[in-house]
């Protein structure tokens, strides 16, 4: 062990429907990070939640066009031996091995479990710093309904929805559907935790709702029915200012679809289909316009209690007014995502922006703050 670089835990994989999104991103990252100063402990987290040393090998993470990387349960698993100083110690059927002190985690983790607040909680508990916003944040900014509950509350605009939870879809089934006919037509309906697109229809006829629901009760009890937004998509990438100072923000982004399959950019359109859509950075906007999107963008990392990065999507009408669709904590982190993009249009490269994002978990303290 090389003592003299910081210890970095990169955790991928994960127990949601993004798993194979967050091997990508993994293999990423681990061509990118500076060596020179970081000495990674690649952990795998299988999609049932067991945790495993991974070689660190980058192209046993990338799956090519009929191929989706997948982290599978090897000989041994990993724990943490001591909670408050983040010692990692492989379990073997013979016996342990002792892979030492990690001194912060990068979680690139989407989706349920990982992107929740549930991982931040545990990182929090072992007392060990780690690349991103914390539990409450994330929490809310995986549960779109409180999104919009927090949003609206920092005077931020918002598309207006309906909730359909467990409870209200069981027993006032009739009420929700009223409700959400007050919306217009079409609407949007969307699992509320599960990040990502997945689980999104675009509804054109009150008839097929109920279906809709069900459809994306299969990736969450807890569903939002929103209302149409028409506009140009817009993407905000934020970093957490450095000793307490501001957020920072990127050049916008612009997702331009061209897709005749695709009503909206949904998670097929996403991860399969790249001749779908195309990502233009810097988007083609009015400086007046770019600024108070930017500025919004602030507003909602600071009204959610974000630290380290989160990315603020809009919709931008013919008006040039921006309206937040939702705001992510882990946004796609791959070379060629959005998020990356933006921040090298910044003058920022992959690896600098790596960098800099395990810069600010290591500078912040552990504990309450």
């Amino acid at each position: 062990m090389n003592t003299s670089r910081t210890r970095v835990a990169v955790i991928f994989g994960g127990m949601s429907g993004e798993h194979s999104v967050s091997c990508a991103t993994a293999a990423g990252v681990l061509r990118a990070i500076d060596r020179e100063r970081f000495e990674v402990v690649p952990i795998g987290i299988t999609r049932e939640g067991a945790w495993v040393r991974m070689p660190d090998e980058p192209a046993l993470l990338e799956g090519g066009a009929a191929e989706v990387s997948e982290i599978t349960t090897a000989v041994g698993s990993v724990v943490v031996d001591s909670a408050r100083t983040a010692e990692l110690v492989e379990i073997h059927g013979t016996g342990a091995v002792d892979l030492g002190q990690v001194d912060v985690a990068l979680p690139l983790l989407h989706g349920p479990f990982g992107e929740d607040g549930t991982i931040q909680g545990l990182f929090e508990m072992m007392g060990l710093r780690y690349v991103g916003p914390g539990v409450l944040a994330s929490a809310l900014g995986m549960d779109k309904h409180f999104t919009k509950i927090a949003l609206r509350g920092a005077g931020l605009p918002v598309a207006r929805h309906v909730l359909a939870s467990e409870s209200r879809w069981r027993f006032e089934r009739e009420s929700v559907c009223a409700e959400a006919a007050q919306l217009g037509l079409p609407l949007f309906v969307k699992p509320s935790r599960a990040g990502s697109s997945l689980g999104i229809a675009r509804v054109t006829d009150l008839v097929d709702l109920p279906a809709a629901v069900e459809a994306a009760r299969q990736h969450d009890p807890k569903v939002i029915i929103e209302e149409s937004l028409s506009g140009r998509e817009i993407e905000c990438g934020v970093i957490g200012g450095r000793d307490g100072r501001r957020p920072r923000v990127a050049p916008l982004g612009e997702v331009v679809m061209h897709s005749q399959s695709a009503d909206f950019y949904d998670f097929e359109t996403k991860y399969f289909d790249a001749a779908g859509f195309s990502m233009v950075c810097p988007a083609e906007l009015p400086s007046d316009v770019a600024e108070r999107i930017q500025e919004m963008a602030i507003t909602a990392f600071e009204a959610l209690d974000c630290e380290g990065l989160a990315r603020v999507d809009f919709f931008v009408d013919s008006e040039g007014a921006p309206t937040i669709n939702e705001i992510n904590t882990m946004p796609g982190f791959t070379p060629f995502s959005m998020f990356p993009v933006m921040w090298q249009q910044a003058g920022m490269s992959y690896a600098e922006l790596v960098t800099e994002l395990l810069d600010l978990a290591l500078e912040r303290p552990v504990g309450l703050r």
